[in-house]
């Protein structure tokens, strides 16, 4: 099958890989630059780069749990429709489509960056957040296994992390997450955003299905690893309806979750105008009354989230859910409460936590 990646000039604002070649992760690959995938890869593009830092410090506005992060990747070959990060490809000169799903950018040099920003006298060991711009464990981890390093580097440190994704193949790391979460406070969440296959299959056509997203939530818990579901984000007219969200929401719980948290769809400036355009051609039924419902806004009305987050609340507790405390959960939503009954944050309080894990650019 032919690449379909152009071959046009990006300024990329990290040094190249081929410029620092001996810092490199992958030597024999770093003096390409840019490598044309094959095989299961092909028709996408990995643009390798030494980042001068790895450890990305979350501005102090920002109302999440946790102050640093660590991105491996830009750019998510799972392509779903909504995805909030489409804008920061503009940013390196890149296309928010198909350029965000087909190329790449692979930092190189992340496992050994991070082992020495761990090791800094000036570093406190405070938590670190994976999958706050786009997917660690999306299809090119496969071929660079650099998520798997940063957790055993991690690990190795003891420093406390979190993890979100939408990917089965976090389950490769079974056994270094196992390890870490022996070592220091891990928490991993699955972002399950719907159990209807007509909606997973059109609207995030890159990732797993949802009961194998799921099933891979049990295996995380059942091996000492904590893990949570985020039923995010619910799409209007596509996801949206009460049975819907209740079902999501009660899979979750009998998989397992260690915590359940929904957050209904935003849609920041550029996001919007890649995701009406689809809807456009998608479903164009809902175009205007999705168009209407963002009008000078990229928050739904907070009703609309409330809503989403009693349905969550009501579908775990007739589940049924009754599980343990989870140590440092990515967000708010539905836990076990002191009576042992599932429990509902306020939904603004689930929209602070576990929703600025998705918005977070």
């Amino acid at each position: 099958m032919p690449s379909v990646a152009r071959r046009d000039p990006i300024a990329l604002r990290w040094t190249t890989a081929e410029e620092e070649q001996e810092a490199a992760l992958f030597p024999d690959e770093s003096a390409l630059g840019r490598h044309v995938g094959t095989g299961d890869f092909a028709g996408m593009e990995f643009l390798h780069v030494n980042a001068r830092s790895v450890v990305n410090r979350v501005p102090e506005g920002s109302r999440v749990p946790f102050r640093y992060t660590v991105n491996p990747y830009r750019g998510c070959s799972h392509a779903c429709t909504y995805c909030f990060a489409r804008p920061t490809h503009a940013y390196l000169g890149l296309g928010t489509g198909r350029d965000f799903e087909r190329r790449i950018v692979v930092k190189v040099n992340a496992v050994e960056r991070l082992r020495a920003e761990l090791r800094a006298p000036s570093w406190g060991g405070e938590h670190i957040a994976l999958g706050t711009n786009t997917d660690p464990y999306q299809h090119a981890e496969g071929k660079y296994h650099l998520t798997r390093g940063i957790v055993g580097v991690l690990g190795e440190a003891r420093n406390p992390f979190s993890i979100l994704t939408k990917s089965t193949l976090i389950l490769r790391d079974l056994r270094v997450l196992a390890a870490a979460a022996g070592r220091a406070t891990v928490h991993c969440c699955l972002s399950v955003a719907t159990v209807d296959r007509a909606v997973w299959r059109l609207t995030e056509p890159g990732t797993p299905p949802p009961e194998q997203r799921l099933a891979a939530v049990r295996r995380l818990n059942e091996a000492g690893v904590p893990c949570g579901v985020l039923v995010a984000p619910v799409l209007p007219g596509l996801s949206d309806a009460d049975d819907q969200v209740r079902a999501v929401a009660a899979a979750a719980a009998s998989a397992g979750a260690v915590s359940v948290a929904a957050v209904a769809l935003h849609l920041r400036p550029g996001v919007r105008q890649h995701y009406l355009g689809w809807l456009a051609e998608a479903r164009p039924d809902l175009v205007e009354e999705t168009g209407q419902r963002f009008a000078g806004r990229s928050y739904q009305p907070e009703a609309e989230q409330a809503r989403v987050a009693a349905l969550v609340a009501s579908a775990v507790g007739v589940a049924g859910a009754r599980r343990p405390r989870p140590p440092a959960p990515l967000g708010g939503g539905v836990r076990r409460g002191p009576d042992d009954r599932a429990v509902a944050r306020h939904p603004s309080a689930a929209r602070r936590a576990a929703g600025e894990q998705l918005r977070l650019l």
